[in-house]
C-alpha cells in the first residue's frame, strides 16, 4: 500500500503562500480538505503548509499516498521563490535591518504604513536575503480585539499555471468558506479575496480571510488574517479579523512590493540569497525530489473526466464536475441513494518509484500493475464520512488513482452509509486500459 501521506488540491496551491510568510502558523492536516491534483509535475509544490479556511497547489492522492512530487518549475524555466521558502522559522525571530536589500525590518515598516490606525504587537519578519524568502508578520489591533496579520511576497511566472490557481477560488466540494470573489485590477494584476475558517469543519471559530494578488510585473503578493492573535491555539479574540477586504485589496496592492520583489531576483543572481535560492538554477536541471523529471508530461482535467465518466457503471447520473486543473477530475454522483464525491489523480513517467509508493503488500498483476486498495475514514471534517481508495501504477509508468467518499462534499457530513461505487467498482475504473489511451 502507498506509503506517503496525502494532500489536498486547494492546500498547496495557497498554502505555499503560508510557508512564504513564515511558517511560524502551521496547520492541521487532519482537518485540510479535498484530495486531487492541483497541477502536474512540473508545476506540483512540494508540501505547502496549509491555509484558507485550515486549507490553503499540490496533489495527493488517495490511499494515503502522494503524488511524487518533482521541482516547482513553472515550465518556462522561471521558478517562483515562494514555492521554495522553508516551513518553520523560529517563531520568535528578532526583526533585524540586514538580511537583505529590503531587510525584515523596513518590511514590517511597510506593512505597518498600509494597516489603517491601530496598535501593533507581535512583529515577525526576514528579509530578502534571509532564509526561507521575506515575509512580515503582526498583531493588529484597531480597538476591537487583537488579529494575527501575516504579508509576504514572491516572485512568479505571472502566465503561469500556477499563477492563475493562486487567484483562483477554491471548489466548494473541496473547501468550505463564506465567499470568494475573483477580480481583475487596473493594469492586469489578478486579485483572489478569500473568507473561511481556519479549520473546514469549524471545529472552533477561528475565521481566516486572505487576499492574493499576481501582478503582470512578475511578483505575487498575500496577505492573511485571523480572528485571533494567532493561527491556532489561541482564543478568538473578536467576531471576524480586524482588516475588510477593502484594506486587504489596498495593502496588496500596493505598489511598493515591486521593489521588494526586485531584490529577491537580484541578491538570488548576485550569489545572495538562501541556500535553496543559490542552487535553484542547479536543481531545476536535476532529477527533482520523489523522482521523475521536471519536464515530464501532464494529463489534461478534461481528457481525465471524460474517461472517469466514460467508465461509470450504469444506475449513477453525474451531478457535478470539474476538471479545470491538470492531472485530475472530480464527479459527484447519485445513484438515488445519496450524492457521493469521486475523484481521479493520473501521473505519468513514475516507474521507478513502485517501490517508494507501493508496499510489499500490494497486489501485482499479470502484466506487471501495481495494485492497493485501501477503506478508511474521512480525513476532512465531515461527519460520518468514509474514503473507499483504488491506486494503481503501471509498468510503463502510468498511475491511476480513485477514491470515493459517502458525501458529495470531504467537508460535508454523509449523505450516505457507503460510496456510490463498490471498492470491486473502484479497481474495475482504475485499472481499465482506457487510461493508456488519454487524449
Amino acid at each position: 500500500m502507498p506509503q506517503e501521506q496525502h494532500e489536498d488540491p486547494f492546500e498547496g496551491r495557497l498554502g505555499n503562500a503560508l510557508r512564504r510568510v513564515g511558517g511560524a502558523f502551521e496547520t492541521d492536516h487532519q482537518a485540510l480538505v479535498g484530495g486531487g491534483a492541483v497541477r502536474g509535475r512540473r508545476l506540483l509544490f512540494r508540501r505547502r503548509a496549509a491555509m484558507l479556511g485550515g486549507v490553503a497547489g499540490i496533489a495527493l492522492v488517495g490511499v494515503g499516498g502522494a503524488l511524487l512530487l518533482p521541482g516547482t518549475g513553472d515550465g518556462a524555466g522561471q521558478r517562483s521563490v515562494a514555492a521554495k521558502r522553508s516551513i518553520a522559522p523560529d517563531a520568535e525571530q528578532v526583526v533585524r535591518d540586514d538580511d537583505g536589500a529590503v531587510s525584515g525590518a523596513e518590511l514590517v515598516g511597510m506593512l505597518k504604513e498600509l494597516l489603517p490606525d491601530g496598535s501593533i504587537s507581535g512583529e515577525s519578519a526576514r528579509g530578502t536575503s534571509a532564509d526561507g524568502g521575506p515575509y512580515a508578520q503582526v498583531v493588529y489591533d484597531d480597538g476591537g480585539g487583537g488579529g494575527a496579520v501575516q504579508l509576504g511576497v514572491g516572485r512568479i511566472d505571472a502566465d503561469s499555471e500556477h499563477a492563475r490557481q493562486l487567484t483562483d477560488c477554491p471548489d466548494k466540494a473541496f473547501v468550505g468558506y463564506d465567499s470568494c470573489e475573483e477580480k481583475t485590477l487596473p493594469g492586469g494584476a489578478r486579485l483572489m479575496l478569500f473568507r473561511g475558517y481556519e479549520y473546514p469543519d469549524r471545529r472552533v471559530d477561528t475565521k481566516h480571510w486572505y487576499a492574493q494578488l499576481v501582478d503582470p510585473a512578475g511578483y505575487e503578493v498575500s496577505v492573511m488574517e485571523w480572528n485571533a492573535e494567532a493561527q491556532k491555539d489561541a482564543p478568538v479574540t473578536r467576531a471576524e479579523p480586524p482588516l475588510s477586504l477593502d484594506s486587504l485589496t489596498t495593502i496588496v496592492g500596493d505598489p511598493g512590493w515591486q521593489a521588494v520583489a526586485d531584490a529577491i531576483t537580484e541578491e538570488s543572481e548576485n550569489g545572495g540569497g538562501t541556500r535553496e535560492d543559490q542552487g535553484e538554477k542547479e536543481e531545476s536541471s536535476t532529477v527533482p525530489p520523489g523522482g521523475g523529471s521536471v519536464d515530464a508530461p501532464v494529463v489534461g482535467g478534461e481528457a481525465i473526466r471524460k474517461t472517469l465518466v466514460s467508465l461509470l457503471p450504469e444506475g449513477v447520473d453525474v451531478v457535478t464536475e470539474d476538471s479545470q486543473v491538470s492531472d485530475f477530475a472530480y464527479v459527484v454522483l447519485d445513484d438515488g441513494e445519496g450524492r457521493s464525491l469521486v475523484q481521479v489523480n493520473v501521473q505519468l513517467g513514475v516507474a521507478d518509484r513502485a517501490d517508494t509508493l507501493f508496499g510489499a503488500d500490494a497486489e501485482t498483476l499479470a502484466d506487471g500493475t501495481k495494485v492497493a486498495t485501501r477503506q478508511e475514514p474521512g480525513e476532512k471534517g465531515g461527519e460520518g464520512v468514509v474514503m473507499w481508495t483504488a491506486d494503481t501504477l503501471r509498468v510503463d509508468g502510468l498511475r491511476v488513482v480513485i477514491s470515493a467518499f459517502n458525501s458529495g462534499a470531504q467537508h460535508t457530513a454523509a449523505t450516505r452509509e457507503t460510496p456510490a461505487l463498490t471498492m470491486a467498482q473502484l479497481r474495475e475504473i482504475a485499472t481499465s486500459e482506457r487510461w493508456k489511451s488519454l487524449d
